[in-house]
């Protein structure tokens, strides 16, 4: 029978798989050969029929996508006999009776989906994308009667506004964001105790400092390493695609920094994100190849006439071109008792109908139950229009990157309108301005348009 041998690249990701760390997270700048490496990691486990590993990505699509951790698992585990199988969840079964599966953990409360599991390897893929409450909470599911020691590996880019970046602060300097060459998969210990996360150099200073003294007890603090990626260390991909350097070198600013250098302390400030001078076409009215059109609301229910400084309920009126680019062709910006904002959208979505034909109506869903009781509530005032109700996660500033990203290239017209200068002004002082409703509806009509599939426009 061939022996096929599957080796890391030398240096980081050699090192990362290396790792005797219970946690480590490999990150920094994209195309570091990260993602390969999780993937590479569970190898070492398949021959024992009792060993399950679970490769989390936030959402299904994410898995799923071309180039993704489902697709290049096939370059690798389809060498080594694994069976695929998609139902219900994508999952190799390798020939001892070993898994690999491939799951999201989208909304705050799926992770209770894993109640109860046990799970020896647990990979999450861009580790900045999930809450720290995720995160802690597969910690726990972190078990194992196979005979392999539980453990986690997870990859990420820098996030200066994750939970993650003070989670690694350690290893990164924080004076430029940069990691500490020396500090690379160096070893410390964390204890969490009352969701605080207390270091040390070593275990016993944690027994002592917290009175651990049972055998339960001393096992609960973990040992973490973080391994940082640059693109130099991906020589294959900068053999194969030796233009994926100038790709990342034409990013805008922030993001050159983040995934190009591996910053874990930028951030984009005031000005940065959006500028009006980034619009090339200001447009007397709509263009006729507008094939998609989304309609975003960002709620607030308090009136104006109300104490402490009410927030504003915003309405972005979204639409993709055929041509590839976007307009932005009307804005709604008021304060409004929550009565009043229920009223609001449902006479600017029977508008909408009337004058564009088929607009599709996103409203944000709050975690908890009475986020979804409140989003209910809204599909039902909406019945009869083309609506959805998307779980809110992640920073603002997150939210916005892949529709600013858009903004400064060019790519984004707007409708000439009295609402202009106002939406303008805003979106020129994001991030450091008080209110972003504006800002918040931009990013989730962008994220609508790009996440449906086509739907009927007519004038």
């Amino acid at each position: 029978m061939e022996r096929i041998v599957f080796r890391p690249q030398k240096g980081k990701q050699e090192k990362f798989l290396a790792s005797s760390a219970d946690i480590c997270i490999y990150g920094g700048a994209a195309g570091g050969g990260k993602s390969y490496a999780l993937l590479l990691e569970p190898l070492r486990h398949v021959h024992n029929g009792k060993f399950d590993a679970v490769a989390f990505r936030r959402t299904n699509p994410q898995i799923l996508n071309p180039g993704g951790l489902w697709s290049e698992s096939f370059n690798i585990y389809s060498l080594l006999g694994a069976t695929p199988k998609m139902s219900p969840k994508p999952m190799w079964t390798f020939p001892s009776g070993a898994t690999v599966t491939f799951s999201h953990l989208e909304m705050e409360q799926t992770k209770y989906d894993w109640q109860g599991a046990q799970v020896p390897l647990i990979m999450f893929d861009e580790l900045t994308h999930f809450s720290e409450s995720v995160f802690f909470y597969m910690l726990s599911r972190n078990r194992s009667m196979c005979g392999v020691k539980p453990y986690i590996r997870a990859t990420c880019n820098p996030d200066a506004d994750s939970w993650v970046a003070p989670f690694i602060s350690w290893w990164i300097d924080q004076d430029t964001g940069y990691p500490i060459p020396d500090r690379c998969g160096k070893i410390r210990w964390m204890y969490r105790s009352n969701d605080t996360v207390h270091w040390a150099d070593k275990k016993s200073e944690l027994w002592e400092r917290f009175n651990l003294r049972t055998k339960d007890e001393r096992s609960e603090p973990k040992s973490v390493a973080f391994i940082n990626s640059t693109l130099q260390d991906n020589k294959l991909l900068m053999q194969r695609d030796p233009s994926y350097l100038a790709n990342l070198k034409a990013l805008p600013t922030v993001e050159r920094e983040r995934l190009l250098y591996g910053n874990w302390k930028i951030k984009q400030a005031a000005g940065l994100y959006f500028k009006r001078t980034q619009v090339q076409n200001m447009l007397p009215v709509i263009p006729d190849d507008v094939v998609k059109l989304v309609r975003a609301w960002d709620l607030a229910a308090t009136p104006e006439t109300e104490k402490g400084d009410p927030a504003y309920t915003a309405g972005v009126l979204m639409g993709k071109r055929a041509n590839g680019r976007y307009i932005i062709i009307d804005v709604i910006n008021v304060r409004q008792s929550a009565s009043d904002v229920r009223t609001t959208i449902r006479h600017t979505a029977e508008i909408d109908n009337a004058r564009y034909g088929n607009v599709r109506v996103r409203l944000p869903q709050d975690p908890g139950q009475a986020g979804k009781d409140q989003a209910e509530s809204f599909i039902r005032l909406l019945s009869g229009f083309s609506v959805t109700a998307v779980p809110v996660s992640g920073s603002k500033e997150a939210r916005a990157e892949p529709v600013a990203s858009q903004w400064q290239a060019g790519n984004i017209d707007v409708l000439i309108g009295d609402w202009n200068e106002g939406y303008f002004s805003q979106l020129e002082s994001f991030p450091a301005s008080k209110f972003k409703d504006m800002v918040d509806a931009t990013s989730d009509a962008f994220a609508e348009l790009e996440r449906q599939s086509g739907f009927g426009f007519s004038f």
